[in-house]
């Protein structure tokens, strides 16, 4: 059997194949989406990505990882919880094992990111991983010596869908204030506009804290801080990781790896209070990465 690993990043708007040799990166190929036209084009488009990265790298591979913004559910075998939304209720993995006569395992994209950091990038080293992408949604992965887990369900690192307000915003899941409702760029974006009637995007309400020249949006940044402290604490709490990796937009604001972590503290059930956040290194090659690495 070669010894490449293949896998497969399969975003809303891209298709990207990545081939690695151990943590060497021997090609990378991606191609647009094109969702809109249905599920069957979406297939058609992954057999294309594979077909032509198999061109570049001179040989085809046995098997491949692929990441998705949703969740193959293990009991029903069917996709749910994806926006890319005609991917949903669908057999994902069965059609494409099918179609292309492969070995082919499924990951959450959000199980890849903390897969891949946690071997290649900045968890290296570290046994219990948990990866947080904290950018238009929320999401999380957990990765326990260098293997990401699924679960009963496939719901492991579900943490964007926890309950952090129950007063607060409703979510798409169906429930009401979930984490994702209170930490994700939109409705970080959202709170400032209801409180001043200004439309700003979460880059520049950042800036305006850092000028200190915006009380919205310091008290904006202040609700952030202390939101992320209580959700994030939970996790220390059920899982104490040895290390926690924030990837997505809101995860690059550097402030929240200061006074997010105190936030923290005064909700870990410990009398001297740990928490390891780390910032990711691997950027966006992360889910691509991750998804090879199903195989690794």
């Amino acid at each position: 059997m070669s010894d490449l690993l293949w896998g497969i990043d399969l975003g809303g708007t891209k298709i990207e194949c990545a081939v690695l040799r151990g943590e060497e990166v021997v090609a990378r190929h991606r191609i647009p989406t094109e969702a809109s036209n249905g599920y069957d084009h979406i297939l058609s488009r992954i057999e294309t990505v594979v077909q032509e990265t198999s061109d570049i790298v001179g040989q085809k591979p046995t098997r491949f990882g692929i990441g998705t913004p949703g969740t193959l559910d293990p009991q029903t075998a069917l996709m749910r919880g994806a926006n890319t939304t005609a991917l949903n209720g669908r057999p994902l993995l069965d059609d494409l094992q099918s179609r292309l006569n492969l070995e082919i395992r499924i990951a959450n994209d959000a199980n890849c990111f903390a897969l891949a950091e946690a071997i290649m990038g900045a968890g290296k080293g570290h046994r219990v991983v948990f990866g947080v992408i904290m950018g238009t949604g929320v999401g999380g992965g957990i990765v326990v010596d260098g293997k990401a887990l699924s679960g009963l369900q496939g719901i492991t690192g579900e943490w964007g869908h926890n309950s952090l307000d129950p007063q607060g915003e409703p979510c798409y899941c169906g429930r009401v204030g979930c984490v994702e409702t209170v930490l994700s760029g939109p409705f970080l974006e959202r709170w400032y506009s209801k409180r001043t009637g200004t439309q700003r995007p979460l880059k520049e309400i950042v800036s305006a804290y850092r000028s200190t020249q915006d009380a919205s949006a310091t008290a904006l940044m202040n609700h952030l801080y202390e939101s992320f402290g209580r959700a994030i604490a939970s996790v220390v709490n059920i899982l104490d990781p040895d290390a926690i990796l924030l990837g997505g937009g809101v995860g690059n604001i550097d402030e929240i790896y200061s006074l997010g972590a105190k936030a923290a503290k005064s909700h870990i059930f410990n009398p001297n209070p740990q928490i390891n956040l780390l910032p990711p290194m691997l950027g966006d090659s992360a889910g691509v990465f991750g998804a090879a690495l199903l195989f690794a």
